[in-house]
């Protein structure tokens, strides 16, 4: 049996100082090379039958914007324009953006299944860009479910759909979090 290159417990350690991060230093923007290394690393995780489903933007400076003034109008016309303009200054100063979306399919487990892989790419990508001192922000609001915004990521909302907005930064702050304990969520059925 071959031995892994790092140990379980750095692992452990690695995924619970895994955090959401809310706040990010202002104006500055990880480098790219970090960013697609990242996505190289996102795009093993398991996914059935190997689709492969997940598809990753990059967004520039339009884009971003794009986004946020889209949000913005969003907000405007169903919160009111102190919530819209709140958000809008809020999203203006996110660092790095990056959209995940899934290949669409008629079929209902493969559905299911595709979605799971997505999402565990995001996680192989939050805690590659964790280990690099880089925190992210998981968002899957009412806006990702706009065909406009695939679109603004380049995606073809016919044939995708949005998993996730997913901004990335130097974190200002490490945020904990608690779980229930273990002896709780673990069943034994003997």
């Amino acid at each position: 049996m071959s031995e892994s290159p790092v140990s379980p417990v750095d692992v452990a350690t690695l995924i619970k100082g895994r955090r959401t991060v809310d706040h990010f230093v202002a104006g500055e923007v990880p480098p790219r090379e970090t960013i697609i290394a990242a996505i190289d690393a996102a795009r093993w995780a398991p996914n059935h039958h190997l689709t492969q489903p997940w598809r990753f933007s990059l967004l520039g400076p339009k884009a971003q914007q794009a986004v946020v003034a889209l949000n913005t109008g969003l907000l405007q016309a169903s919160r009111g324009a102190e919530v819209a303009e709140a958000k809008r200054e809020r999203w203006s100063q996110m660092p790095g953006w990056l959209v995940v979306t899934c290949e669409k399919t008629n079929e209902t487990q493969r559905a299911a299944e595709d979605y799971a892989a997505c999402a565990c790419a995001i996680q192989n990508l939050s805690l590659y860009l964790h280990a690099a001192g880089i925190g992210t922000k998981w968002a899957s609001g009412a806006i990702t479910r706009e065909p406009d915004f695939l679109e603004i990521a380049g995606a073809d909302p016919a044939r995708e759909y949005a998993v996730g907005l997913i901004w990335y930064g130097y974190p200002k702050r490490r945020p904990r979090s608690q779980r229930v304990a273990l002896e709780t969520i673990i069943r034994k059925c003997e």
